[in-house]
């Protein structure tokens, strides 16, 4: 069905047709484009399978060159004035990998009505968690973002109903800009059957940006139960060529659920937070970045996934990153980067003991925006 419906959207689009001449329709997409050769990365164990600790990062094992395509994409968005102060909105993204050529997944999608009051939408959305977070990451959607090496934690991957980065079956709401102030909400209309939740999983948080100051706070839970959710703070200063950021998130069971693969499931567990500090410095076309952030262990009482202590899949750890970019215009540039982490080598389980690699990558690619 997709295979059909996208390029179907496209020849309407190239072609002028009906549907584009009543409405304003955009064609966007964003295509990185990187070669990155890993190191480690990997833990060690036969009950575990040589499983990757950066499953983001690492596609294909320690030791490797590989070209990644990091959150390529293609779609369509549009409006429709009805008159009143009111318009029609769409949004349809879908992702796309140029090395191989797989089948589009849906990113964000959604039908919405915006006007003096806000933005309503409802489909498939980010989460206020994911979002807020993305505003602090200079290298966002490129294989270095901060989310792929635990400068931020795994809430903002994925796609799903049970707190994942990118909320299914969701309505959400965005308020007007108050002189830099805003609000948003998702509200997820429909868990999965068999969690054991009374409601439904939302997120929300409000924001403020003006003369080079951002600061926000959001909240984001599942509704499972006893520890099932996790909040954030950030901030953001700029001052001529200088930002610094930073972020911590609070884990209240929700980032423990991610680690342990539990999400939406009543298992009692909590402490995974994460925290990270960055900077970036603007030479003219050019932007050099440097960030640090550590992860604390996720904990369970639910001695079925090996804890306490901890499980394999979340030791403490330390990471860094160091990159440099080039924009060549506004919608072109390229970039080259360090990327390393520093897990706890060894994690008792109720398996035993488990070696978790150190990671080393290094990154040369490009990025255009259409």
């Amino acid at each position: 069905m997709t295979k059909k419906l996208l390029p179907t959207m496209i020849g309407v689009i190239l072609a002028g047709g009906v549907a584009v001449a009543q409405a304003d329709v955009q064609v966007f997409g964003h295509i990185d484009e990187s070669l990155i050769y890993v190191n480690g990365g990997r833990i060690h164990n036969s009950g575990v399978g040589g499983a990757n600790f950066y499953p983001n990062l690492v596609a294909k094992g320690d030791n490797n060159t590989q070209l990644v395509c990091t959150d390529c994409s293609l779609g369509f968005k549009g409006s429709e004035d009805l008159g009143n102060g009111l318009k029609a909105l769409f949004f349809l993204d879908w992702t796309v990998d140029i090395n191989n050529s797989t089948t589009p997944d849906g990113r964000d999608q959604w039908l919405g009505m915006g006007g003096n009051f806000g933005t309503l939408k409802a489909g498939t959305m980010s989460t206020v968690y994911k979002s807020y977070g993305a505003m602090l990451d200079p290298v966002y959607r490129t294989v270095a973002q901060q989310r792929n090496i635990g400068l931020q934690s795994n809430l903002h991957n994925e796609k799903g109903d049970v707190g994942q980065g990118r909320a299914t079956n969701t309505v959400g709401y965005d308020s007007p800009d108050w002189n830099g102030l805003k609000a948003n909400v998702t509200y997820t209309i429909q868990p999965d059957s068999n969690s054991p939740r009374t409601q439904g999983p939302y997120s929300g948080g409000v924001s403020y940006e003006n003369g080079g100051i951002l600061v926000f706070a959001d909240y984001i839970t599942n509704s499972s139960g006893k520890d099932d959710s996790a909040a954030s703070v950030g901030a953001k200063y700029t001052l001529n060529n200088f930002a610094i950021f930073g972020q911590y998130e609070k884990d209240l069971g929700l980032i423990t659920d991610s680690a342990t693969g539990t999400l939406g499931q009543s298992n009692d567990g909590d402490g995974a937070d994460v925290w990270m500090v960055g900077g970036t410095y603007t030479m003219g076309n050019n932007l050099l970045y440097a960030g640090y952030g550590q992860g604390d262990n996720a904990s369970t009482t639910d001695a079925s996934l090996g804890a306490p202590p901890p499980s394999v899949s979340d030791p403490k750890y330390k990471s860094w990153e160091l990159v440099g970019v080039h924009n060549f215009s506004k919608r072109t540039l390229a970039y080259l980067g360090y990327v390393g982490s520093k897990p706890d080598g060894n994690v008792n389980t109720a398996t035993g003991s488990h070696q978790v690699d150190d990671l080393a990558v290094l990154t040369v690619g490009a990025k255009h925006t259409f």
